[in-house]
């Protein structure tokens, strides 16, 4: 393949989107909400989000600061659209790449073949805007519309699914191939070290001063797959007064987990965020501890049924909670940490410009003959006639809900979009009887 090919992909129809948010990645989402940014009309937009979700958008070419494709209007007529989007400079490329290498992370990321959303931020760090910003989203269409209008919006709509795939279109847009900036990096990561000039050792009075040349530092171990297990208690001896051993392995496990985690830190083996644990309310510690019990085999080390009985028990009473309640805030844990278990437990007031934008959001999250019918309480929605509900988070974001025995219980990770999040509750994933009740009280 040649440098030229490298610079234009092309991607087939995709089939028509229906019953969900447009884009379902931090990159596809982020996109959109370029375009709302850029598009003067907000109704033009809703016309090509129609286009795209009913799979009018042919075939997608992408290249260094353009892209195209052919959209079929809903009166039988087809128009070329263009959007164009400025190429980043020979500069601001070199820095990219100088500001990858210095994080090893990114590196390692792209070459991976993943783009971590935080590497927008460092970019822009550094002067390099990745994602389009106010009136960046330049149109061009044969319809004769000045402003972006319903086809080049559809074309916009049908990118962000192609980013939820790919999110290195982007770079291709601002004028980077994905191989040839991967052999960049690669080239740059691995580049010799120039060896100087100068004969190697130690100037006398610097040796004198260390005492001695210091051998070099071992080798990093590897890291282990799983933590180790603590020193077992199963002893004789009769406890002191206070001490629960069972309680004390539980934490004794959950210590060498949270020593492994910053090892593997350390070592640069993960990466993602850790709520720290001081921030942590000794409620909310409760359910941190639960829900780390079954990965960290935690229970499994406390002897006996009875005596993991009683270590659940004491993080149910620690969280203030009884078990059942207890296993679903566990469940909310394990989709967004403190975050999401702050959802699940505070019902708050929603008003003012937070109130306006999450009905903005709703209002233009489904077609008209797609919206449910909602029932708003505090921060939470309430489908009518279904055991479906959405909360709003404060940090605008929209966690899913179901019924299960009566109870609200978190039903999945959160979305900027409501009804991303709300198709994330499959019917399957209700109890019929809970389907039942919801349309009993819909007919009376």
């Amino acid at each position: 393949m040649t440098a030229d090919e490298h610079l234009e992909r092309t991607f087939a129809a995709l089939p028509p989107a229906h019953g969900r948010g447009f884009a379902q990645s931090w990159w596809g989402q982020a996109w959109l909400k370029a375009l709302a940014d850029t598009a003067l009309d907000s109704a033009q937009v809703k016309t090509g989000r129609r286009l795209a979700r009913s799979g009018a958008v042919g075939t997608v070419s992408v290249r260094p600061g353009r892209i195209t494709a052919v959209v079929h209007d809903h009166d039988g007529t087809v128009h070329r659209a263009d959007v164009l989007l400025a190429e980043l400079s020979e500069e601001q490329w070199d820095r990219f790449a100088d500001m990858a290498v210095e994080r090893a992370g990114h590196v390692a990321a792209l070459l991976d073949r993943d783009m971590p959303p935080h590497l927008v931020e460092d970019a822009a760090a550094e002067g390099i805007e990745l994602l389009p910003g106010i009136g960046d989203l330049e149109p061009e269409c044969d319809c004769g519309a000045w402003d972006h209008c319903g086809h080049t919006t559809a074309l916009c709509h049908q990118v962000a699914r192609l980013l939820d795939q790919d999110p290195f279109v982007l770079l291709l847009m601002r004028g980077r191939a994905e191989r040839p900036l991967l052999d960049a990096l690669q080239e740059r990561s691995y580049a010799p070290v120039q060896e100087s000039a100068e004969p190697p050792g130690l100037d006398a009075a610097e040796a004198y001063a260390a005492g001695g040349i210091l051998p070099p530092l071992p080798a990093v171990p590897e890291l282990s797959a799983e933590p180790g297990v603590p020193p077992s208690l199963d002893t004789e001896a009769r406890p002191a007064p206070g001490i629960d051993p069972a309680a004390l392995e539980f934490l004794a496990a959950r210590t060498a987990v949270e020593a492994h985690r910053l090892l593997a830190d350390a070592l640069r083996v993960r990466s993602e965020p850790q709520v720290p644990e001081a921030e942590l309310t000794v409620a909310q510690d409760a359910v941190r501890l639960a829900a780390g019990a079954a990965s960290a085999k935690a229970v499994a080390l406390a002897k006996g049924v009875a005596s993991a009985k009683a270590v659940a028990d004491r993080l149910a009473d620690g969280s203030g909670r009884g078990r059942e309640q207890l296993a679903h805030a566990v469940r909310a844990w394990r989709y967004g940490g403190v975050t999401a278990l702050s959802v699940y437990e505070e019902e708050w007031t929603v008003e003012g410009e937070t109130l306006a934008r999450a009905r903005a959001a709703l209002d233009s999250a489904w077609e008209d003959d797609e919206r449910p019918t909602l029932r708003a309480t505090s921060n939470r929605w309430t489908v009518v006639g279904s055991p479906r509900q959405l909360r709003l988070g404060r940090d605008g974001r929209w966690w899913p809900y179901r019924k299960e025995r009566g109870r609200w219980v978190p039903a999945g990770t959160a979305a900027q979009d409501p009804a991303t999040a709300l198709a994330s509750i499959g019917r399957a994933d209700i109890e019929p009887a809970e389907i039942e009740r919801a349309e009993g009280e819909e007919t009376r």
